[in-house]
């Protein structure tokens, strides 16, 4: 398990970590290496495991998903953090947004979705289920105000690959669409960040929509 991404993950319905570990079990990519009914000790424990990636429910006892977030991000910044939940209510999205989060995967989505968000936040991705993507697309339509536009120049093919994000596709999704490998989209998706000054899929996609590049 040296070259697996090493994945701890907090949730309180142990059939469904039941189920992650299972579905996980003898992966050579992925590794789920502890998983806590709460997150009242994630800070702790995350530095005694050190994860690549973390997998979060929302509605835990103790502190909630969001709470454990902020705590962790304010002392390991640089801390992955994948929420996994039911809830697509806005207020818990855009609370997980801005407390850090690298994702947002519904549960319903199956544990594909589950695998394939893992794969995009390792590698330094966002990932979003599509109906949360969507969300995301709408709220900020409505209430980015509205600046001075930005002349960007972007390549035919970085368009594309920018209009995929603006779906809500992973960085698999992308691929497939574009009918290109994963260096290739890597290697677009930075030069996207790089040319509009963004650190996030959804930073882009907003400054994208803002600067009528999409």
């Amino acid at each position: 398990m040296k070259d697996a991404i090493r994945v701890i993950l907090f949730e309180d319905n142990p059939k469904f970590s039941e189920s992650l570990e299972l579905y996980f079990d003898g992966s050579n990519t992925i590794y789920m290496a502890a998983c806590f009914p709460n997150a009242i000790e994630a800070l702790t424990l995350i530095r005694q495991h050190r994860p690549d990636v973390v997998l979060m429910d929302i509605e835990m006892p103790g502190i909630s998903g969001i709470e454990a977030m902020q705590q962790i991000k304010k002392s390991e910044p640089d801390t992955k953090i994948l929420i996994q939940t039911a809830f697509q209510d806005d207020h818990k999205i855009f609370a997980a947004m801005c407390a850090g989060a690298s994702g947002y995967v519904l549960k319903s989505a199956g544990l594909e979705a589950t695998e394939n968000a893992i794969y995009d936040v390792h590698a330094g991705g966002g990932y979003f289920s599509p109906a949360i993507a969507s969300k995301v697309i709408t709220f900020f339509q409505n209430n980015v105000v509205t600046s001075q536009v930005e002349y960007v120049e972007l390549t035919p093919t970085e368009k594309k690959v920018l209009q995929c994000m603006a779906d809500g596709l992973s960085y698999k999704m992308i691929e497939d669409r574009l009918n290109k490998n994963y260096h290739a989209v890597h290697f677009h998706i930075k030069n996207i960040y790089k040319k509009l000054h963004v650190n996030s899929m959804t930073e882009a996609v907003v400054k994208a929509l803002k600067n009528h590049l999409i």
